[in-house]
């Protein structure tokens, strides 16, 4: 009986744990929408019986497989082996406008500070230390903010295009929720916003194709294909990209998406674009109906006929099994192929993309990393936009 009373007591353990757990990570979990907010959301073609969904099925890999894959530890090369050092900036950094009028920050992963036509706006804001409910457990960020959170210059309006934790940072909102300032998400975030304190009445949320404007800028919610939560529910949020046109320049940023046919029709009513910002980071074959993928991510670009691409969604997390610098090799590689130009920035290296010298320079370290023969992992159901239909012939390049 012994043996029964000591598995009593670690499962009360382990209960208690769970509880404490849970109890801790409760606050950024948020808070799904419900009641009238429930009500208007519903309404939106995106939401279909209890939840959001994709227009594209999404095929993923046996959950046993995708768990086998996972713990056995992938590429030798997932994360730094020398401490990255990024481009340490400050406030002082952004009191001169850009010369072109479009000027782009990238901090790591998919945190970008965007000026454009006389306007600031930052997306995807992610300051804190993990991508994670927890602050001690999950993703943990590879270097610290290249710039402090309290540097931060006038800021014109936030952008989120999901909830996932590593766009939508509980500690980092907490932080900004007190600016003056726009904030644009897709439909069903406004109620983790205002969970965390951002007052309603600076929340412009959004159905894909929604447009709102930030000034002359014009603000629409993109399509995008991908999946969202925080807690125990998925999708009951919506998750998009977003396009931002001014008066003289024109940018595009795609969230974490897979690939999807939309981008032709993101091209055609809001392109082309001087710049797109396109995930191309935390791929897998078992996963691929989840995220772009270096090689689909340049061929995306083509489609919303952008011949400028800032590879975002790498360098600051290990959310997958490849190597960390595996995507931007990938990229450079299927951009000479594409005729796509690349800007590549190092954490906190500031780019001007219509400029007529931008620096390209490599900023990681050589190590092996796995070729797409050797590791082919393109979306389902959208053959047709990775064939030659669509390549770099299909259209003249925008500029």
């Amino acid at each position: 009986m012994k043996w029964l009373k000591r598995l009593g007591v670690l499962a009360l353990l382990f209960g208690l744990v769970g509880i404490g757990g849970y109890l801790l990570a409760r606050p950024a979990m948020g808070h799904d929408p419900s009641g009238e907010d429930l009500e208007r959301i519903a309404k939106s073609p995106q939401y279909k019986g209890d939840r959001f969904d994709n227009e594209l099925p999404r095929v993923d890999g046996p959950a046993m497989e995708i768990a086998t894959e996972w713990f056995s530890g992938g590429s030798e090369y997932r994360t730094p082996g020398e401490p990255i050092q990024p481009q340490a900036r400050t406030k002082a950094d952004f009191a001169n406008p850009p010369a072109t009028g479009l000027r782009v920050t990238w901090l790591g992963h998919s945190t970008l500070i965007l000026e454009i036509d006389g306007r600031r706006l930052l997306i995807d804001p992610v300051w804190g230390p993990r991508a994670s409910p927890l602050e001690f457990i999950g993703p943990e960020r590879w270097y610290a903010p290249p710039l402090p959170i309290g540097e931060l210059p006038e800021i014109d309006a936030i952008l989120i295009s999901h909830d996932h934790y590593d766009h939508l940072d509980y500690p980092t909102v907490q932080r900004l929720a007190a600016l003056d300032t726009q904030w644009f998400v897709p439909l069903g975030i406004r109620s983790h916003l205002e969970y965390w304190g951002v007052p309603s009445q600076r929340i412009v949320e959004l159905d894909w194709w929604g447009q709102d404007v930030v000034g002359e800028l014009a603000i629409t919610c993109a399509p995008s294909r991908h999946f969202s939560g925080r807690g125990f529910k998925q999708n009951a949020t919506l998750w998009a990209g977003w396009a931002i046109v001014g008066p003289k320049h024109r940018v595009f940023y795609s969230g974490d998406t897979a690939m999807h046919p939309e981008f032709i029709e993101i091209g055609e009513r809001l392109g082309p674009f001087d710049l797109a910002m396109m995930e191309v980071g935390a791929y897998d074959a078992l996963w691929s109906d989840v995220h772009l993928g270096p090689e689909q991510a340049v061929r995306a670009t083509r489609l919303v006929r952008a011949d400028t691409l800032l590879p975002v969604h790498w360098g600051l997390f290990d959310l997958a099994l490849h190597g960390w610098t595996e995507p931007i090799e990938r990229v450079r590689a299927a951009a000479d192929r594409e005729g796509v130009r690349v800007v590549s920035p190092p954490p906190g290296g500031m780019v001007e993309p219509t400029a007529t010298s931008t620096p390209t320079a490599t900023w990681w370290p050589e190590v092996p990393w796995q070729t797409f023969e050797e590791a082919p992992c393109p979306s389902t159901s959208v053959d047709a936009l990775n064939s030659d239909q669509y390549g770099p012939d299909a259209w003249p390049s925008p500029t």
